[in-house]
């Protein structure tokens, strides 16, 4: 089945209204029409893709993927505007990032050109399931994995590039409190390891620090670096951000820290604003004191953390309209949603 093909059938003036209550849409699959597949041997490149209806795939017990965890993922989404326009954002990052962990996972990788070209056919192929306007967004999700079998340790033989979505809305419900981990750790310190790409093997680690986080009454989990265990890291799947006065301070890209794309982009937009932003090392001791504290993702997009819990004290800080959070997701979804000129020309159209 080709790209061309399903583009056309979905884009027919009958195409029908997905059947979901957007006013109750939460962050979880909900099943849509197309997913897009694309294959590349090792030694090869990738080259022409398609998309075929959403459902299960066959895949080898003994391929790479699931043996090995060699795979690596993405996640970005398509928001629909007031005047009925998709838009993207800066999905070619996302295309560079993927390359990036696939360099260091030892895969072969789209294109950027192929990667953004393969987003927007499947965000048209399942367009009608692009909430409205305020209510939600079309969570987008590719994925790069070894497919091709193997038994002993090296790279698989064949790899499946693979984009599925899903309408969703808020990640998080209000402001967040955060517990740090002082046990367990998301990413060896340094760049040797893989905390700097977004490989599939870094997240399943996390569970156990999340699920008593969450049985507590925690929102998540802030990490802190594995060589010291005196710095903050990331949260489960979020960067973070402190503030202190006119100076907003975020862990430096190190290798660990994964090398967020809202993260990118609010550092650019607080230095439009005024404030000074630094990318450095911020221990717990200077996390306690700070005036506000947020974090950033393609997920969380940008929330507030209302409050962080480290042992047996409790910081608090600043929410609300007035925040400089606040201020900073205005302007990043006013951009992404189409409601604010995009100055920077980082919103992408879909059509």
């Amino acid at each position: 089945m080709s790209p061309t093909s399903n583009i056309g059938n979905t884009n027919s003036g009958s195409e029908s209204a997905a059947e979901v209550n957007w006013d109750e849409l939460g962050f979880s699959v909900v099943t849509t029409d197309y997913m897009y597949v694309m294959k590349c041997a090792k030694g090869d490149k990738f080259s022409q893709g398609s998309l075929l209806p959403y459902g299960n795939i066959e895949i080898s017990p003994s391929a790479g993927i699931l043996n090995y965890g060699q795979g690596i993922f993405e996640g970005l989404k398509a928001q629909r505007t007031e005047d009925g326009r998709i838009l993207l954002f800066r999905p070619d990052e996302n295309g560079l990032r993927m390359k990036s962990g696939a360099d260091r996972m030892c895969m072969p990788s789209p294109s950027v050109e192929q990667f953004v070209n393969a987003v927007k056919q499947t965000v048209l192929a399942n367009k009608r399931w692009v909430p409205p306007p305020g209510k939600g967004s079309l969570y987008i999700r590719p994925l790069l994995i070894g497919t091709g079998p193997l038994l002993g340790l090296a790279p698989a033989p064949e790899y499946t590039f693979l984009i599925y979505c899903s309408p969703v809305g808020s990640y998080h419900q209000g402001n967040l409190n955060l517990k740090v981990e002082d046990k367990l750790y998301r990413a060896i310190s340094g760049s040797g390891g893989t905390g700097g790409i977004k490989s599939i093997t870094n997240y399943a680690p996390v569970y156990t620090a999340i699920t008593d986080a969450k049985a507590n009454g925690f929102s998540d989990v802030l990490f802190l670096d594995s060589a010291t265990g005196k710095y903050i890291e990331e949260a489960s799947s979020a960067n973070v951000f402190v503030v202190k006065d006119n100076t907003i301070s975020t862990p430096a890209i190190d290798g660990t820290i994964l090398p967020g794309i809202t993260r990118k982009s609010i550092i650019e937009y607080a230095i439009d604003l005024g404030y000074q932003v630094m990318e450095r090392s911020i221990s717990v001791e200077e996390m306690l004191v700070a005036d506000e504290m947020f974090c950033t993702g393609t997920a969380v997009v940008l929330t507030s953390v209302a409050s962080v819990t480290y042992k047996e004290t409790r910081a608090n800080y600043k929410t609300g309209q007035e925040t400089l959070a606040a201020k900073l997701r205005k302007t990043l979804v006013g951009v992404q949603t189409g409601c604010l000129e995009d100055k920077k020309s980082w919103t992408v159209i879909v059509s």
